[in-house]
């Protein structure tokens, strides 16, 4: 399955601003690429590409005073499969966790552990341990975290998403990513393009979309406690332990966003070029 994915993104700054931004897809998808992914500006400045501790591709700019367009538009190959299940994926004990997922145990900006702790325990501490307890942790917060814009703020952590009970895609992950960790089992946010491939279209606009990896088994797998159900054409570009690590735009200074357009559909329904 061909998917064509981009963004048409412009930015209004009234002085020169460094900007970190997270925009291309994930180094570990390069291989499905089938046209050249490159970050295009206008107007056409300066930038510096580098990959972060978490294995992210990075770009780093200073903007120009005024308007500023950033825009991507390629084509990637899927498998075209649902997102695994696999109901037989354990939970290690610690003692045998490999050492590089230690970090997504811990605490986080967005991510308080030692707050929720004590309700995860309440809430799943009795449900089987491995694939059972993290897609009862994704049933429990898809049914009781109201969905929306208007419920969602820049500084949002899980512990508030809790007790306020709504949220985004983002505030979802962290409860869950929050509650996984709490239980002892790493958890990592990622974030990138999901589009409603065999699923009823939503009506409002697209946006980016945040989800969460677990290690079970061996290996990392991927839910979603937002949609708490197998997606198919789930593209990844970010990862990292929440969305401090991986946010898509990060500036060092004032700047408005004019416009925000995200696409993520199959090549058979939607053509559409940036430039």
């Amino acid at each position: 399955m061909d998917i064509r994915v981009g963004y048409d993104i412009v930015i209004n700054s009234p002085t020169p601003v460094g900007m970190l931004l997270l925009l291309y897809t994930h180094p570990s998808r390069a291989k499905d690429l089938k046209t050249p992914e490159k970050l295009k500006l206008e107007p056409n400045i300066p930038i510096e590409e580098f990959i972060d501790s978490f294995g992210n591709r990075c770009a780093r700019i200073l903007t120009p005073v005024g308007q500023l367009r950033l825009y991507n538009d390629i084509i990637i190959n899927d498998n075209g499969k649902p997102d695994p299940l696999n109901w037989k994926a354990i939970q290690y004990p610690i003692s045998q966790l490999p050492s590089e997922t230690l970090q997504y145990l811990l605490a986080s900006r967005y991510c308080e552990v030692d707050l929720l702790s004590e309700v995860a325990w309440s809430l799943f501490g009795e449900t089987t341990p491995g694939w059972a307890r993290v897609q009862a942790i994704c049933d429990w917060i898809h049914s009781n975290i109201t969905y929306g814009y208007e419920y969602t703020y820049p500084h949002k952590t899980a512990y508030q998403v809790y007790t306020e009970r709504a949220g985004v895609c983002r505030d979802f992950t962290h409860l869950a990513i929050t509650f996984c960790r709490c239980l002892n089992i790493p958890a990592r946010y990622c974030a990138g393009y999901l589009g409603d491939i065999g699923v009823e279209p939503l009506t409002t606009p697209m946006d980016f979309h945040a989800w969460f990896e677990v290690f079970l088994g061996g290996q990392w797998y991927a839910f979603d406690a937002r949609h708490n159900r197998p997606r198919i054409g789930r593209i990844l570009m970010v990862r990292g332990r929440d969305a401090t690590d991986t946010a898509f735009m990060t500036s060092f200074g004032a700047y408005e966003l004019v416009q925000l357009k995200v696409w993520a559909l199959e090549m058979k329904t939607y053509q559409i070029s940036a430039a």
